[in-house]
């Protein structure tokens, strides 16, 4: 099938997907709606350095993102915010990374490689833990019977206990899963996500277990963090840095 005929199929259904993928196409507007995964609201200029680009190259790629809706914007005073529209973005960069080739980067720096090793032991996935913490954590509650972790995933009645043992309130969304299954693009497994996974998340922040680390989407487990997964979990983490599941 030829250039034409693919453009003609898509005008037949009324679907102008390639809209979308040019969107993505480009790696400065990829770089920005990975940063944006982290949840928060950042500012035109934040994703200017974060991505390396001058300022008048950021504001012209945030509003072709913006016009195309997978970013929104606010406007608090001279200050510009952008923000991931809605979870059917932050669900489409996440299904999009899974594909993604894994490429050797080479820190430029010895920070930067450190930058690098943090956001794989930990961070955020929009409002759920990923890295390799989040990999052992769901793996301790699947080996606890507190999951039940298959082609359709979901929290058990010992799950439900363990939750209000450990004080971790679900927010009710009839809409969303309470249990999805999001593959990790850096472990290559799939983590615990869903209304659940935003719960346990929010919990582990408020709590202090886990800290963010500067502005990026890396965290750290603190050692109460250590000491509460260890505790409800039976979970071994050393400030992140080795991982070891006493099942």
């Amino acid at each position: 099938m030829g250039d034409m005929d693919i453009e003609r199929a898509g005008q037949d259904v009324g679907v102008d997907l390639a809209a979308v993928a040019r969107l993505l196409a480009d790696g400065t507007r990829a770089t920005f709606c990975l940063a944006l995964l982290d949840g928060r609201a950042w500012t035109a200029s934040e994703l200017a350095r974060h991505a390396r680009v001058a300022p008048s190259t950021a504001t012209s790629h945030l509003n072709l993102l913006v016009t195309g809706g997978l970013l929104v914007e606010e406007r608090h005073g001279r200050h510009r915010y952008l923000r991931v529209a809605d979870r059917r973005v932050i669900e489409l960069i996440e299904s999009l990374a899974e594909l993604a080739p894994q490429q050797a980067a080479r820190p430029r720096s010895l920070s930067a490689s450190g930058r690098r090793r943090a956001l794989a032991t930990a961070r955020l996935c929009y409002d759920h833990l990923a890295g390799s913490v989040a990999l052992a954590i769901t793996d301790a509650m699947v080996a606890r019977g507190l999951l039940a972790w298959g082609p359709e995933p979901g929290l058990t009645d010992e799950g439900t206990a363990w939750l209000a043992e450990v004080g971790i309130t679900v927010a009710s969304c009839s809409r969303r899963p309470l249990v999805r299954a999001c593959l990790d693009w850096t472990e290559r497994r799939p983590h615990l996500a869903g209304a659940l996974g935003a719960a346990l998340c929010s919990h582990a922040l408020t709590a202090g277990w886990v800290t963010r680390i500067g502005t990026t989407r890396a965290l750290a487990v603190t050692a109460t963090g250590c000491r509460a997964f260890h505790d409800h979990l039976g979970l071994q983490l050393a400030g992140s840095s080795s991982l070891g599941g006493r099942r």
